[in-house]
């Protein structure tokens, strides 16, 4: 039952923070499900992923348009190649060692993050 509340709070705290600057699970849920839940990398990334197949982000998205913040057009088509994407990522994925996999991800947060933090 603990465990339930504690994977609850997670969401919430990560829809938050996704509602708030539009980062969620890749670079919330799954560290947090490595480190504080035991997962293996692979199976939070898993995870992960089967969070975005209902619409989970719909209420941020709808209060971002009603403000003239959604471009829908661009939204589509990325969502287009993204279940393209997401099925050949995940296939591929499960074939990486778990090492090389968790190394992957944080030089991409690392790298995401360096060039947010430098670009003018």
């Amino acid at each position: 039952m603990l465990l339930y509340f504690a994977l609850i709070l997670l969401g919430l705290a990560a829809g938050a923070i996704s509602g708030m600057i539009g980062l969620g699970g890749g670079v919330f849920i799954v560290p947090a499900l490595v480190f504080f839940f035991g997962f293996s990398q692979h199976k939070a990334e898993g995870t992960t992923l089967a969070l975005l197949v209902p619409p989970i982000g719909i209420l941020a998205a709808i209060s971002y348009y009603r403000q003239g913040y959604v471009d829908v057009a661009a939204a589509g088509l990325i969502c287009l190649g993204f279940v393209f994407g997401a099925w050949a990522g995940g296939h591929y994925a499960t074939l990486v060692p778990e090492v090389a996999l968790r190394r992957v991800f944080a030089a991409a947060l690392l790298a995401i993050g360096a060039r947010m933090m430098f670009s003018g």
